[in-house]
């Protein structure tokens, strides 16, 4: 699996739904780049089972994230008809009406491919003669932070069953913008409000001998 931090993160342009039911063709990230942070994140299908208590852990965030300037998006292989008959379905028959930030439709799985989160690959069969999908043709939970000039800073990736810690990309966030402000980096289980650390010899005696 390919390890995308420090790179530019890949860019696209596909059909998307945003606002909870409005279409959009050719959303792309680069509208956010200069501008905003990003939280990109894939999860495997609509109308399963764990995806929608991500979504719905990320949209009860949502204003946390927008706090810090940092958009959320999510994305999965599914048409954008299948993202929106999700979005206007209650929370009560397994849907996740109520969720405001946009969903990428990666139905060709090109988005996935490029991120490298694909739980597969096509390959030819034994004689050649045509090409076949092994493994499983969604994606991976994977989750990318983005910066501001389009660079992964972070990124995860979770098996199918596992289920993401939004609390957790929060708080990647918040150690991202305080290294961007400060210049300090940030040393294990820190959270916004601890105090940071110099990157060097001398920094990381003094933050030890204080724990």
């Amino acid at each position: 699996m390919a390890v995308l931090v420090g790179k530019k993160a890949p860019l696209f342009e596909a059909d998307a739904v945003v606002n909870g039911g409005e279409f959009v063709e050719k959303f792309s990230l680069s509208q956010y780049i200069g501008k905003k942070h990003v939280v990109f994140f894939f999860y495997p299908l609509d109308f399963t089972f764990v995806c929608p208590t991500e979504i719905i852990a990320f949209q009860d965030k949502l204003s946390e994230f927008e706090k810090r300037n940092t958009v959320v998006v999510g994305c999965s292989v599914d048409s954008k008809f299948s993202h929106w008959a999700w979005l206007n379905t209650e929370k009560n028959n397994g849907g996740i009406k109520g969720v405001t930030f946009p969903i990428v439709a990666d139905l060709s799985k090109t988005i996935a491919e490029n991120y490298d989160v694909l739980a597969g690959e096509w390959e030819y069969n034994e004689d050649d003669d045509y090409v076949e999908f092994s493994g499983d043709p969604v994606a991976y939970r994977g989750l990318f932070l983005i910066d501001k000039q389009g660079i992964v800073r972070h990124q995860i990736v979770n098996d199918l069953p596992l289920g993401r810690n939004v609390e957790e990309a929060l708080r990647m966030v918040d150690a991202l913008q305080f290294f961007e402000e400060n210049g300090e980096v940030c040393p294990a289980n820190w959270h916004k409000g601890d105090e940071g650390m110099k990157a060097d010899a001398e920094g990381v005696a003094s933050y030890l001998s204080k724990h």
